[in-house]
């Protein structure tokens, strides 16, 4: 094991100096080395940089300055410290130009020395420091992520310190911002990296194939079971299960749920025998979870034993420094796709983005962003390439999204109805709502969705019961 102790290295031809120097250093709390010549130097420093060079300008094999010039060149994170017998103000001109701590004339005292390299190491650490808090709050990109803001640092923190661990991560966040990729960048910053990440949504599963999708089941156990099957739990073993939207997930599988986190056991649909796996769990939800256990639609032990590591993602309203640097991320990876010579936004392009609420987050930018670049030929883009409503918001306004009129909004409201009108079952409203949202949007059911303020999945699980329906 390496010692975590500073480290000095004493670059010295004369080895009673050398003698001398360690001499005056040996009650300091360092490890210190001596080498005679500068190729023994060079080959040190290569393998392992020290916190601190004592460096002698007259070697045998070459001058000092030349190891100098090859630290500050290669930007070695080392103090250097000059010590010669043979000073001069150009030298030390040269010297100071070149990044040396210090240039000091021989002969030197012990309590010169003993100043010189605590000032040394001292300037050193506070320059790996200054690093390691640039390198940690200034990260443009974490895994999947984009984005430089501070409501994104501190979610990379997060993950930086919840990715080694066992402990349950309870993602939460609107739809859109991105928490998919937040249980991804966990798996991939954990110890579990190489093995497998399985992620299940709990809002696209119909609910009677849920418990299979999640434990598997063994051939003949329902209808269409021709063979056993592997579910979810069996598939992420040694690795990472992310349950998406698990606040939709039905209330007696959760008490199935909660027995499989417990015990990390489980039984197969249809099956007897036990089986246990060693798996991670990540979840998610759009929703506030403690809202959806007061109203008895999620198991509070459950909550309780889940949410022991919670990291909310911020709405991209709220790290509007991000805005720009994920538009141009999106463009330069569509363009890429489709061929495409677009580079950059237009400056009213680029307000208007600014100026607009994004109710639909980071998912909605980049449909909005492909949208343009499959549709649309250009170096930039422009405002008449933007589909509604971002085509409507005016440059630095601010302004919402143009509202959508549902049934309701459209006539008189309920309270103030007459006895002349119908009263429509709430199921046909609905629908007619949903699909005037989808119709407005273009199609773009996330955009629909985030109008409507309910789940993209929400819409594409009603869509698809109306569509048997209708037979």
């Amino acid at each position: 094991m390496a010692s975590e102790r500073p480290s000095v290295l004493i670059v010295e031809d004369s080895l009673s100096l050398g003698a001398v120097y360690r001499g005056y250093l040996r009650d300091e709390p360092y490890e210190v080395s001596h080498v005679p010549d500068g190729m023994s130097a060079m080959a040190r420093m290569s393998r392992n940089p020290p916190d601190a060079v004592l460096l002698d300008l007259q070697l045998p094999d070459m001058d000092g300055m030349e190891i100098l010039r090859h630290v500050h060149e290669n930007h070695m994170p080392v103090s250097v410290v000059i010590i010669t017998g043979h000073a001069s103000v150009d030298r030390a001109v040269d010297a100071m130009r070149f990044g040396a701590f210090d240039f000091v004339e021989k002969p030197l005292t012990a309590e010169r020395l003993l100043v010189t390299v605590r000032n040394a190491i001292d300037k050193m650490h506070m320059s790996k420091l200054v690093d390691r808090i640039k390198d940690d709050f200034q990260r443009d990109h974490y895994h999947g992520f984009v984005g430089s803001s501070l409501p994104m640092q501190a979610v990379y923190r997060i993950i930086d310190s919840a990715a080694p661990s066992r402990a349950t991560v309870f993602v939460t966040g609107e739809s859109g911002t991105g928490k998919e990729v937040c249980a991804e960048a966990i798996h991939r910053q954990s110890d579990r990296r190489d093995q497998a990440f399985v992620p299940l949504n709990c809002a696209a599963i119909p609910r009677d194939l849920m418990e299979s999708e999640i434990f598997g089941h063994v051939k003949g156990a329902f209808t269409g079971a021709v063979r056993d099957r592997a579910g979810a739990a069996k598939q992420a073993d040694g690795g990472t299960l992310f349950l998406d939207e698990i606040a939709e997930m039905d209330l007696d599988l959760q008490s199935k749920l909660l027995r499989f986190i417990q015990t990390g056991s489980f039984q197969p649909v249809g099956g007897t025998a036990i089986e246990k796996v060693d798996v991670r769990f990540i979840c998610a939800t759009n929703r506030d979870p403690l809202v959806e256990v007061a109203a008895g639609r999620f198991r509070e032990d459950l909550f309780y034993r889940l949410h022991v590591i919670p990291i909310h993602l911020p709405a991209l309203r709220e790290r509007q420094d991000d805005i720009l640097e994920l538009a141009n991320f999106f463009l330069k990876r569509y363009a890429d796709e489709e061929g495409k010579q677009m580079s950059g936004f237009d400056p009213e392009v680029e307000s208007i983005f600014l100026a607009y609420n994004w109710p639909g987050n980071v998912r909605q930018l980049q449909n909005v962003i492909q949208n343009v670049v499959v549709l649309y030929n250009g170096d930039v883009v422009t405002r008449s390439m933007l589909p509604p409503p971002l085509n409507t918001v005016l440059p630095g306004g601010g302004t919402a999204p143009k509202r959508i009129e549902t049934p309701l909004a459209a006539g008189n409201s309920i309270g103030a109805a007459t006895s002349q009108q119908v009263i429509r079952p709430l199921r046909e409203i609905e629908r007619e709502a949903i699909e005037q949202a989808v119709a407005h949007f273009g199609d773009n059911i996330p955009m629909a969705a985030a109008a409507l303020g309910v789940s993209p999945s929400t819409i594409y699980r009603k869509r698809q019961t109306w569509s048997s329906e209708d037979g």
